[in-house]
């Protein structure tokens, strides 16, 4: 199921990143697809600035990997959300009693770490990276042109992928898992409200 959405300006890119910010969980992995200058980055300021980062946030194209520290503390977890959220999947409903978050309470930052593969030549690089150590289960991974890793990125949970307009951006998020269902079905509830 894929979920559309119209985004006019930059200004409107970051407040969907801030509206991301209010559904994502730890240990969320987010493909971000589109061209160069399509507004993935953006997408990611206007998450981390929702969360209180105050620094720059600029594309990793050279680094590889910008990782961010935020207060664990502004993160929303689906046990503590309404259990309004369910879904019909062959029979079952998932919500928070059988949705397990990995989430270690006793930590008081979250790791945020932004990707852009755009440079990588072989996808085993990551491996000689760490990128295992990156994306451990706790740390919110934001990952630009995820092809390049194909074979050894770990599914995503949902793609964001954005497509130029003759105004704007076209903006689809694809679930590919549980927990990207939920968020997906979350973000657009909130857009609509």
């Amino acid at each position: 199921m894929a979920n559309q959405l119209q985004i006019i300006d930059e200004n409107a890119m970051a407040e969907l990143g801030g509206q991301l910010a209010k559904v994502v969980v730890p240990g969320t992995i987010i493909y971000l697809e589109g061209d160069l200058g399509a507004g993935k980055t953006t997408l990611v300021r206007g998450f981390l600035r929702s969360l209180g980062h105050i620094g720059a946030v600029k594309s990793p194209t050279f680094t590889v990997v910008e990782p961010y520290s935020l207060d664990h503390n502004k993160f929303c977890y689906y046990n503590e959300l309404e259990d309004v959220v369910k879904l019909n999947s062959d029979d079952q409903s998932l919500n928070s009693s059988n949705v397990d978050l990995n989430v270690d309470s006793n930590s008081s930052e979250q790791k945020i770490y932004h990707f852009d593969l755009y440079r990588l030549e072989d996808p085993e690089e990551l491996e000689f990276m760490g990128i295992r150590d990156y994306l451990d289960g706790q740390a919110i991974a934001f990952i630009e042109w995820p092809e390049k890793g194909y074979g050894v990125l770990p599914k995503a949970d949902f793609i964001i992928k954005i497509t130029h307009q003759k105004q704007g951006r076209k903006v689809e998020l694809l679930p590919y898992s549980e927990y990207g269902t939920v968020m997906v079905s979350k973000l657009t509830s909130n857009r609509l409200d």
